[in-house]
């Protein structure tokens, strides 16, 4: 086989790298893979038999088998291993070549990468990869951002490899520079948000008294209602899985300490420094960081002896409060990393269509769902919407759920049934829908001690009191 003529390249074959090149084989483009490990290596030949692939441990070897311009993509670890994969490469690429980053890197990183590559010569591309494994295999969503033109160049190959929703790939170019690091750092803000919305609505049934083997029928229905979502159906699997080490389920067995690799953290701070107000993501990072105090929480259950709670809803009942708050916390969810996205759009000039992010987040993304088609139309619609909540049909869908969301809170809240993310999302669309906020108080504080003035509601100026 011909080894210097290859199309698409990649750096990192773990699984996830491994995966993604044996799609883009499977599509018709040969490609190269390089790791310094030799065991991956042979696993990508193994598994890549009879395939135009390509694997080295050497870089000298793997960039002369690229076809130039040169197309090389890393999937590595954020951070460091990015910077040093790119001075590693360096010294055997060429001016034109094209470099692509698919890890969860910081969008300033991609930034200043950018500009690094662009001084010597080499175009850059950011392209957030979600879908984990399984997506990279089978079909990614992928957010690329850059120079469009560099893009279109390589546009066939992530086309192809990318998932399908009614034939259209979930794969567009988004805006320059870091835009898609940006909207796939939101993107897993928004995951965030929901994989903690569905645990508080776990924590509301279990305490209803629900089995698992209820929970599972239960989220299976969900997930073929409107709540239908990649999210909600690997929730059901979960509640199937029975463990291996006792007579028991899989999922009373797993510690309650969550961990995070930063990218939500990293979506509330940068909220924060816009202020722009997405307290669903802000409140499921929070809790993330709160599980990990599990002796200090352990030690506070035993000195208010709090014990085990109860709804004292009949299932049925639980069930269907349970559905409507979802649904409803899903909605406020999408809708403010969707306002947070507009507003770095307008301060890093990305230009993004929140159409075209809800149309690639259809497919093979970890936040898909059916709604998201809901989404796109509301967008494609109106692409100068302030905030989804806004659109037409969601205040019809909206209004339809509040009745059942508040009850569904209330409950948790009198039961002492921890609901934060939802309590949240209902707070933020409570404050949202009020035209008139006591935040007056607060600025009559502020210029009380530190005489930082004011505006008034009859008439135009800045004002300053001497209280």
């Amino acid at each position: 086989m011909d080894n210097n003529n290859h199309d698409f390249g990649l750096i990192g074959l773990g699984v996830m790298g491994r995966n993604f090149i044996l799609n883009v084989a499977d599509n018709g483009f040969s490609a190269s893979g390089l790791d310094l490990d030799a065991e991956k290596v042979e696993a990508l030949h193994d598994e890549g038999s009879g395939k135009q692939i390509f694997g080295t441990q050497k870089i000298e070897e793997f960039v002369a088998s690229l076809k130039t311009p040169r197309v090389i993509m890393m999937l590595v670890p954020a951070g460091k291993p990015v910077d040093n994969v790119i001075e590693d490469l360096l010294p055997h690429v060429e001016k034109g070549d094209i470099i692509i980053d698919g890890g969860n890197s910081h969008f300033d990183d991609t930034d200043r990468r950018f500009d690094y590559l662009k001084s010597n010569g080499i175009n850059f591309l950011g392209i957030g990869v979600s879908g984990g494994a399984k997506g990279a295999r089978l079909g990614p969503s992928m957010m690329p951002g850059g120079e469009k033109n560099i893009y279109d160049h390589i546009s066939s190959i992530f086309e192809a490899v990318a998932a399908k929703v009614n034939g259209e790939p979930c794969v567009t170019y988004l805006g320059p520079k870091s835009a898609g690091n940006y909207v796939k750092m939101v993107h897993n803000g928004i995951e965030y948000a929901l994989m903690q919305l569905i645990a508080e609505s776990y924590d509301f049934l279990k305490s209803s008294g629900l089995t698992n083997d209820e929970l599972a029928d239960v989220f299976t229905n969900w997930n073929n209602g409107r709540l239908a979502s990649f999210l909600v159906e690997i929730t059901a699997e979960i509640f199937q899985k029975k463990d291996d080490l006792t007579d028991g389920h899989l999922v009373d067995a797993i510690l309650d300490k969550a961990k995070q690799k930063g990218t939500g953290k990293w979506t509330s701070q940068h909220a924060m420094n816009l202020g722009i107000p997405i307290p669903a993501i802000d409140m499921a990072v929070t809790m993330r960081g709160l599980s990990s105090q599990k002796e200090n929480r352990m030690n506070a259950d035993l000195a208010y002896g709090r014990g085990i709670s109860s709804t004292g809803l009949s299932k049925p009942e639980a069930i269907e409060l349970a559905e409507s708050a979802l649904y409803f916390s899903y909605i406020t969810s999408y809708a403010q990393g969707l306002v947070l996205l507009m507003a770095a759009s307008e301060e890093k000039n990305y230009n993004l269509n929140p159409a075209d992010i809800s149309k690639i987040w259809r497919g093979g993304c970890i936040i898909r769902a059916g709604l998201l088609e809901k989404i796109r139309q509301a967008y494609a619609e109106n692409s100068s919407l302030k905030n989804l909540l806004l659109a037409p049909n969601f205040v019809t869908e909206v209004q339809g759920t509040l009745s059942s969301t508040r009850k569904f809170i209330s409950t948790g809240v009198q039961h002492g049934i921890p609901l934060p993310a939802h309590a949240a999302c209902l707070s933020y669309f409570d404050a949202f829908t009020s035209g008139r906020l006591p935040i007056n108080l607060v600025q009559a504080q502020r210029d009380h001690f530190g005489s930082h003035t004011y505006e008034r509601v009859d008439r135009e100026g800045i004002f300053h009191t001497e209280w």
